[in-house]
């Protein structure tokens, strides 16, 4: 069944190769995304068991990372029809077979129980995203397409390092070498320290930079600033979330491990507080919104760092997050390719009264702007309430003071972009451009800001006990 379930987006990749009209290549897109979606909603309520061998199986921490990837490109599939509608310029053959082998290989991702293959899923969506972030063919987006790469790879390689001294670690206590989590997680205690001491390092240090987490982000400004608003989406939403589920394994490891589980605490939350104060330095007065939403990136995988870092009670506002925060980065990131589309521009020097010009897209934009900031009565106030006040009530006060002192600057950064971008008159003399909002463009994102808001007012129960299933194979057993 799971098998199944990755190789349908490699089919309709293949389906997407050979279709020869440029029009009628991208609705292969929304097809493949809504069966994706529907077999996912089946699979949170009739998960198979684990295959033999325990190499694959969906746990509670794969269905949340799944319902996010499956929804988040779902929508961007629908929305993509639209948007290549405005670029027949261009081949778009290479986007949308890359698009649906990303979904496989991320799709992979979540049902991973051995560690090797796990690192093979993430290398495959590093791989098959860089030719969507040079979409635009120009000298920025190559460079952007480069640095990409570049980072990302060296990253993924410190990571295969570091699952290279975990099996060692194995070998070293005389225990059969095995990347499964399952028994890797039975003989951590076992193992030898030293070995497994330095697999952490390099496994948070790789799969950080594949995150994105400070000061491994310089590719996400490039990256994110450069490419489509419905690569961005994924790259924020889906590629982010999975690089954080692989930490998410290491870290049930570390659990695992008890002497282990202090060090990785202390590191994840050294570096999300980092992320935070970066994207706070980096968003005040920042003219390009779309290397806003980048740092805004950097921002929230803070976040999640820190939530997991805090442990308790912040597990749960850590995976509600995961989930706030790529849907509603699809919101931004979907409205902001709208806006760059009929402004032909992306610097607020330019971009101005996108109200006035955009009404629906630019109203989508500022109500994004409110959610991702964490105010009331969106999602992410709840995500980001339930990790904040767990920091005081754990005596983290430190913690608890930066972290929302950090917020309120990244709030003021924002709004600093975002408010005159949104308001007042477009500039005059502004060239003229065909795009027009249109159902296909912006009913996706506002879908998703309707979801989002669904979230904050009334979460279902169904989803707040997967939450809950999640964090409890997060949390230390005395």
């Amino acid at each position: 069944m799971l098998s199944v379930f990755v190789s349908i987006p490699l089919l309709g990749a293949l389906i997407a190769w050979v279709i020869p009209d440029n029009r009628v290549r991208p609705y292969v897109l929304p097809v493949v995304g809504l069966s994706h979606l529907a077999m996912t909603a089946w699979l949170l309520g009739n998960a198979p068991p684990q295959s033999p061998g325990g190499w694959i199986w969906l746990d509670p921490l794969g269905k949340i990372v799944l319902l996010c990837i499956s929804l988040l490109f779902t929508v961007c599939a629908v929305y993509a029809v639209g948007y290549l509608g405005y670029r027949q310029e261009r081949s778009n053959r290479v986007l949308c077979m890359g698009l649906l082998t990303c979904l496989s290989a991320m799709t992979l991702v979540t049902i991973c129980q051995h560690l090797g293959l796990l690192w093979v899923a993430v290398e495959t969506t590093t791989v098959t995203m860089a030719p969507l972030i040079y979409f635009n063919h120009n000298a920025r987006s190559i460079e952007a397409t480069w640095k990409y790469l570049l980072i990302c790879s060296v990253g993924i390689a410190l990571a295969l390092l570091g699952l290279l001294f975990l099996a060692y670690s194995t070998h070293v206590a005389h225990r059969e070498a095995t990347l499964l989590l399952g028994p890797l997680m039975f003989s951590a205690p076992e193992l030898n320290q030293g070995w497994l001491h330095a697999a952490f390092i390099f496994l948070l240090v790789g799969y950080g930079s594949k995150m994105g987490l400070a000061p491994l982000h310089t590719w996400k400004p490039d990256a994110y600033g450069e490419a489509p608003g419905l690569v961005g989406a994924l790259l924020a939403g889906g590629l982010v979330n999975c690089a954080f589920l692989a930490i998410l394994r290491v870290y049930q490891i570390c659990l695992a491990s008890v002497t282990e589980v202090i060090f990785f605490q202390k590191a994840l939350i050294g570096m999300g507080l980092l992320s935070m104060a970066i994207a706070a330095i980096f968003m005040a007065r920042q003219a390009d919104f779309k290397r806003m939403l980048a740092y805004s990136s950097v921002e929230h995988v803070g976040i999640l760092a820190i939530g997991l870092g805090l442990g308790k009670g912040a597990l749960f506002g850590a995976l509600f997050h995961l989930l706030n925060n790529g849907l509603t980065k699809g919101v931004l990131f979907l409205s902001s390719g709208n806006i760059h589309r009929s402004y032909s521009h992306k610097t607020t020097d330019v971009v101005r009264g996108a109200l006035t010009r955009l009404p629906w897209s630019g109203g989508l934009f500022l109500a994004g702007f409110i959610a991702i900031t964490g105010s009331p009565p969106f999602s992410p106030f709840l995500s980001e309430y339930s990790i904040v006040s767990s920091a005081f009530i754990e005596g983290q006060y430190a913690v608890g003071g930066l972290f929302l002192l950090f917020l309120t600057v990244v709030f003021i950064g924002m709004a600093l972009t975002v408010l005159p971008l949104v308001m007042g008159e477009p500039t005059p003399n502004l060239e003229p451009t065909d795009y027009r909002d249109r159902l296909l463009t912006v009913g996706p994102p506002f879908f998703m800001m309707l979801v989002v808001l669904l979230l904050g007012v009334w979460p279902p129960e169904f989803l707040l006990q997967l939450l809950r299933d999640g964090a409890a194979l997060l949390e230390v057993r005395s």
